[in-house]
């Protein structure tokens, strides 16, 4: 399955601004909103929340959470989640061809995990309300098709049904369509398999479908976007085969004859690893074998010597967290290109991560633990400071 060709693209010096100049400006003009290195010190010096508010309505959040009583973490999150939703819807009414399909195309992440999230729900048979707030509003679909994703039966017939009645519809529709095809040949009547397989396999093939197909649609644009927003989804797509191999030891996935078949089929088609590293990774065994694989791969086995150090400042989702936050920031420095849109949503996720984290150390009185975040364009990032060393 793959998003249709760009029927025009994103336009070279002299017609990029005539097609997709006034969203860019807004996006661009948008990163003024980012906390500032002084807002993030006075916030990590507060000691109750009520402070915490206090200091946020200095900065763009003022607006969401002048009207809460008390403020929580939880009510925290919902509030700048809310934000970001709607300046990115705003930038998707602004957006033409093929941009529109661009930024729908970074929703389709949340629309899986949306999915997953109410048929593991169903599952357990949690509450549909409670699973549709918990639900992240850049995937919605319309609260119809919502809730009847968890009605239908816990057994093959019902999750057939599923798919044929409701899923079908979604614009997700052809990855678990493509996941279907690939699995009803291993599993037999295709109505079999999202019974047999766990549901986060489920979930990490489906991501996996939606790189390949988000990096054949900007390989299609060509361009700097191409340049740059390849680069971004091929470190994605070597993060979560990282991932994948480290989350499976200690589980079948890890078995011999699970790991050239099952466990390699959720690796993406695309990244810096591919194919020869996750060749490689599909034999590894453990953790030092992993390290070995790693180590052949300059740009991750810094990453993995911090996992491997166990040190308790850094974990390797940190690490993670700030190799992408530097290339999700020198996005920003190229011009005319499409990946400034994906750049804006995945650093404002990284800000209310931030956020969220300061305000629970706030909470739970963990002052020693409050500055272990990743700032956005800070000024004191470390690989500002190696850039800045070098140019002395």
């Amino acid at each position: 399955m793959a998003t249709p060709a760009p029927e025009s693209t994103p336009g070279g010096m002299a017609t990029f601004n005539i097609l997709h100049g006034f969203p860019e400006a807004l996006v661009r003009g948008m990163r003024s909103s980012f906390l500032a290195d002084s807002d993030y010190h006075h916030l990590t010096q507060c000691e109750t929340l009520d402070d915490f508010r206090l200091n946020l309505s200095e900065t763009d959040y003022s607006a969401g959470v002048q009207d809460k009583s008390s403020l929580t973490p939880t009510s925290l999150q919902s509030a700048a989640v809310d934000k970001l939703v709607t300046e990115f819807q705003y930038l998707r009414t602004q957006a033409i061809e093929p941009l529109s399909t661009f930024l729908d195309l970074i929703t389709y992440e949340y629309m899986i995990e949306n999915v997953m999230l109410l048929l593991k729900g169903s599952l357990s048979g949690r509450d549909i309300n409670e699973l549709i707030a918990q639900c992240h509003p850049l995937g919605m679909f319309k609260e119809s098709t919502m809730r009847s994703i968890p009605t239908f039966e816990s057994n093959s017939k019902g999750y057939s049904d599923l798919y044929q009645t409701v899923l079908v519809d979604t614009p997700v529709g052809p990855y678990f369509s493509q996941f279907l095809q690939e699995s009803s040949d291993r599993f037999g009547d295709s109505r079999n398999v999202l019974e047999e397989v766990e549901i986060e396999i489920i979930k990490s093939s489906l991501i996996k479908y939606w790189i390949e197909d988000f990096a054949q649609f900007v390989d299609k644009l060509g361009g700097e976007t191409k340049a740059i927003m390849g680069d971004l989804l091929k470190v994605r797509a070597d993060t979560n085969a990282i991932n994948i191999t480290l989350n499976s030891f200690g589980t079948p996935l890890n078995e011999p004859a699970m790991r050239a078949s099952d466990r390699k089929r959720l690796y993406p088609a695309v990244g810096h690893l591919y194919p020869a590293g996750t060749s490689m990774l599909a034999d590894v065994a453990d953790e030092d074998e992993l390290g070995r694989v790693l180590e052949l791969f300059p740009q991750y086995s810094s990453i993995w010597n911090i996992h491997q150090s166990g040190s308790g400042d850094k974990s390797i989702d940190d690490a993670f967290y700030e190799r992408d936050v530097q290339q999700l920031e020198l996005a920003f420095e190229g011009q005319m290109h499409f990946a400034v849109f994906y750049a804006y949503v995945k650093l404002k996720e990284q800000e209310i991560r931030n956020l969220v984290w300061i305000s629970e150390c706030i909470l739970q009185q963990q002052k020693d633990e409050i500055n272990k975040f990743v700032p956005v364009f800070s000024q004191h990032s470390p690989w500002r400071a190696k850039k800045a060393g070098a140019g002395r």
